[in-house]
C-alpha cells in the first residue's frame, strides 16, 4: 500500500489544488475584470477629459491666434503708416529743400551775373581813371613844356632887349630948383 501512497497523495494534492485554484481563479479574474472595466472607464473618462481639455485648448488656441493675428495685423498697419507717414514727411521735406535749392542756385546765378557786370564795370572805371590821369599828365608835360618856352622866350626877348640900345635905361635928369 505503500506504493498507492505515492499516487493517491499527489492525486488527493492534485484535486484539493484544483478545488481551490479553479474558484481562486475565477474570483481573480472576476476581480481583474472589475478592475480592468474601472481602469477603462477611469481611462474613457480620462480621454473624454482629455478631449474635453483639448478642444478647449484648441479653441482657446485659435482665438489667441485670432487676437494675435488680429493685433499682429493692427501693429503692422500701424507700422506701415508709421512708415508712411514718416515717408511723406521726408518727401515733403526734400522737396521744400529742393525748391530752396532751386530759388538759392537762381539767386547765386543773378548775383554771379551781377558781380560779373560790376567787375565790369569796375575795369571800365579803372580804365576811364587811368586814360583821365594819363590825360591829366599829358596835360602837365604840355604845360610844363608850354612854361618852359614862355621862359625861354622871355629868356630870348631879354636877352635880345639887353642887348638892344633901346631897352638901356636912362636916368633922367631932374632940374633942380
Amino acid at each position: 500500500m505503500k506504493k498507492w501512497l505515492y499516487v493517491i497523495c499527489p492525486i488527493v494534492g492534485i484535486a484539493l489544488f484544483l478545488a481551490l485554484y479553479f474558484p481562486a481563479k475565477a474570483r481573480h479574474e472576476a476581480g481583474e475584470a472589475a478592475r480592468a472595466e474601472s481602469i477603462a472607464k477611469a481611462k474613457a473618462a480620462d480621454e473624454a477629459k482629455k478631449h474635453e481639455i483639448e478642444e478647449k485648448v484648441r479653441v482657446d488656441s485659435q482665438r489667441r491666434a485670432t487676437e494675435n493675428a488680429r493685433e499682429e495685423a493692427a501693429k503692422e498697419a500701424a507700422r506701415i503708416a508709421k512708415y508712411n507717414a514718416v515717408g511723406e514727411e521726408i518727401q515733403k521735406d526734400t522737396d521744400a529743400a529742393n525748391a530752396d535749392i532751386l530759388k538759392y542756385t537762381k539767386q547765386v546765378d543773378d548775383l554771379n551775373t551781377e558781380l560779373d557786370a560790376l567787375r565790369k564795370r569796375k575795369e571800365e572805371l579803372t580804365r576811364e581813371d587811368f586814360d583821365l590821369l594819363k590825360q591829366v599828365e599829358l596835360a602837365r608835360v604840355h604845360q610844363s613844356n608850354a612854361n618852359l618856352q614862355i621862359q625861354r622866350m622871355v629868356e630870348m626877348i631879354a636877352n635880345r632887349a639887353g642887348a638892344s640900345s633901346l631897352t638901356v635905361q636912362i636916368d633922367p635928369v631932374i632940374p633942380k630948383k
